[in-house]
């Protein structure tokens, strides 16, 4: 099968195209058909060994985390899902694929496609979907009446969080650059900060929680929105200490990165807020609830570009530029007249 993948870490340079075996199935998994796949921040983070302490990786690696597609085959103790099914997931950690023809996803992890929803719009859903529902209601806690703070609105996981958040019932206030105030208000944002212009840290207080998407410095102020007993959920920067003896890292990494993190820790004690490190885990049953969100039309995919296959390099290297609004896609296999005639008439 036709794929894209890496033999070493590094920059964009690294990926090649070219032939790969397919994956092979064990009793509980699924070969997919993939017919679109999506970019995500992660995908540049393995590309340069950005997470190898937390997923040591083999090489020849096939990168791409989410994915669309087809069940063409179902393992000896698959009961959820046969040939033909449609299907979106997230592809486990140590098991990723999605720039391929074909990729294996255990059943655990796919959910059935919303019948509404094209490939490509599905495809854009399972890691910014379960990054965001883990995030507000497993770590967070979010309930109807509470304020929440979501960091970069426009980007893939903004566009989302923002959504989830509303149909929970929450405020939602949200930090974007002055171009894109308008779509996230159209998505439910209650208050906007044009971050060039405006401190958020000045405009808002007493929030109940914070999805942190930018570490560094903006992670830093972002304590001071919260109010005492509130929650920071961050899915950038470096893990601290609580995270890696929950993850199992060993005594030495979980020290390294206790120093490393002394600081946030420090923030969160002196604030009394709870700060809480979020390496998203696949889940397709939390995947088939937000597929009930997505069919309902409760929540809507936000695409920023489609990208052919044999262009997957370009969409890596247009997703990390940081220009994209929403997710980035790339198009694996072509709809063939058929199928694309009965979603024009759908």
């Amino acid at each position: 099968m036709k794929a894209f993948f890496i033999q070493k870490y590094g920059g964009n340079e690294v990926v090649q195209f070219g032939e790969q075996p397919k994956p092979a199935l064990q009793p509980k998994d699924l070969l997919v058909e993939v017919h679109a796949a999506s970019v995500n921040p992660v995908d540049f983070k393995i590309r340069e060994g950005g997470v190898k302490i937390l997923v040591p990786n083999d090489f020849p690696l096939i990168l791409g985390s989410d994915l669309s597609g087809v069940v063409v085959e179902v393992g000896s103790a698959v009961t959820k899902f046969k040939p033909g099914d449609e299907i979106f997931a997230r592809l486990d950690k140590s098991r990723i694929g999605a720039f391929a023809e074909y990729a294996v996803v255990g059943e655990a992890e796919a959910a059935p496609k919303p019948k509404n929803l094209t490939h490509e719009e599905a495809a854009s859903i399972p890691l910014v979907g379960t990054t965001t529902w883990q995030a507000l209601l497993e770590l967070g806690g979010l309930q109807k009446g509470q304020k929440v703070l979501i960091h970069a609105g426009s980007g893939g996981v903004g566009t989302f969080a923002i959504q989830l958040a509303k149909y929970l019932g929450a405020t939602v206030a949200t930090t974007v650059s002055e171009r894109n105030i308008e779509l996230v208000k159209r998505l439910g944002a209650d208050v906007v900060i044009d971050y060039r212009k405006q401190r958020f840290d000045e405009v808002l207080h007493d929030y109940d929680l914070v999805f942190d998407t930018q570490a560094g410095e903006t992670q830093q102020r972002s304590f001071r929105v919260l109010k005492p007993g509130g929650v920071m959920v961050s899915i950038a920067g470096k893990p601290d200490a609580k995270f890696a003896r929950k993850w199992g890292l060993n005594p030495l990494l979980v020290m390294v990165l206790g120093l490393l993190s002394r600081k946030t820790t420090a923030l969160a004690r002196k604030h009394q807020v709870r700060f809480e490190y979020l390496f998203m885990r696949p889940d397709g049953q939390q995947l088939a609830e937000i597929g009930r969100l997505l069919t309902d039309g409760h929540i809507k995919p936000l695409i920023d570009r489609v990208f052919p296959f044999e262009q997957t390099k370009e969409a890596l290297e247009y997703s990390q530029s940081g220009r994209a609004v929403g997710k980035v896609v790339i198009q694996v296999k072509k709809p063939s007249a058929a199928g694309a005639a009965s979603q024009d008439t759908a």
